[in-house]
C-alpha cells in the first residue's frame, strides 16, 4: 500500500453524497449502460450533480464511442491484441483494472492484476488518491514471481498508459494491449472481478478505516484465490487451475 493511505482521513464530501455514490456504484455494477442522466432520474438527483460524483468516482457508462479519446497527449496508447484470441494457459494474458471502493466516512481505489486464464488475482493495492503509483506498486508485485505474461491489458486510463507503467512492461518484453475507448467487454472477466469482490465482500460491510478495509479484502482474495469455486472454471479455484497447468 501507499505510504498516504495509512494516514487516510476520509473528507471532502457530505454523508448525503457518500451515500449516494454508493448507490451509483451499486447502480452501476448492475447498469453499466446507465450515464449521469439515468443515474440522476433514478436517485431523483440534478444530472450536473450526478455527473460530478461519477466523474470523482472515474466511472463513466459503457457504450460504444465514435472517437477514441487519448487520456494524455503525451501518452501512446497501445492496439487491442486479444480479439479472436483463444486463451488456454496461465500467463498467456495478464490484465488490471480499478475500481471504487465505498467506505462509512468516504472511499478509496482499488487496482487487481489478474491471470485471464485462471482468474487467479496476482496482487492488489488500496489507495485515496487515482495517482499511478499504487498501480505499478501491483504490478511490480505481480512481476515480483518467476512467471510473466505473453500479453498485458489494460484500460486507456493514464494510470496505464503513463510512461513508468508501460516502462516496466517494456522491461519484461511483455506486450502491451489496451481496451477500446468504452468497450467493457475487452476486459470482461476483471469486470467480473469487480462485481464479485463488491456482492460477495464490500456491499455487506461498512468499512471505518483503511486499516479495517485492507484486512478484510486480504481475506477475501485468499478466498477467492484458494476457496471460492468458479463455474467457468468447472468448479475449480483459480489457485488449483493457476498452478496445476502453467
Amino acid at each position: 500500500m501507499n505510504r498516504s493511505t495509512y494516514y487516510f482521513s476520509p473528507q471532502g464530501e457530505s454523508e448525503t453524497n457518500l451515500e449516494l455514490m454508493r448507490r451509483i456504484d451499486e447502480l452501476y455494477m448492475e447498469y453499466p449502460f446507465y450515464g449521469c442522466r439515468k443515474m440522476a432520474a433514478v436517485l431523483d438527483i440534478d444530472k450536473d450533480h450526478a455527473n460530478r460524483l461519477m466523474r470523482k468516482m472515474d466511472i463513466t457508462a459503457i457504450y460504444p464511442k465514435p472517437k477514441i479519446t487519448v487520456p494524455n497527449v503525451d501518452h501512446e496508447i497501445y492496439p487491442y491484441l486479444l480479439r479472436d484470441v483463444t486463451i488456454e494457459k496461465p500467463n498467456h494474458v495478464w490484465s488490471t483494472d480499478i475500481t471504487y471502493v465505498p467506505m462509512r466516512c468516504g472511499f478509496v481505489y482499488l487496482v487487481a492484476v489478474m491471470d485471464w486464464h485462471s482468474r487467479f488475482v496476482l496482487s492488489w493495492r488500496l489507495s485515496n488518491t487515482l495517482e499511478k503509483s499504487f498501480c505499478i506498486d501491483a504490478l511490480d508485485e505481480a512481476l515480483q514471481s518467476q512467471c510473466r505474461p505473453e500479453i498485458f491489458n489494460t484500460d486507456q486510463g493514464s494510470q496505464f498508459t503513463s510512461h513508468e507503467f508501460v516502462g516496466r512492461l517494456k522491461q519484461h518484453d511483455i506486450a502491451i494491449s489496451m481496451d477500446g475507448r468504452g468497450r467493457a467487454l475487452d476486459n470482461v472477466f476483471i469486470e467480473r472481478l469487480w462485481r464479485s469482490v463488491k456482492y460477495e465482500e464490500i456491499y455487506l460491510r461498512s468499512y471505518e478505516t483503511v486499516r479495517e478495509l485492507e484486512f478484510s479484502l486480504t481475506r477475501y482474495f485468499r478466498f477467492y484465490n484458494e476457496q471460492r469455486p468458479h463455474q467457468s472454471l468447472s468448479y475449480q479455484t483459480p489457485l488449483k487451475v493457476y498452478t496445476a497447468t502453467k
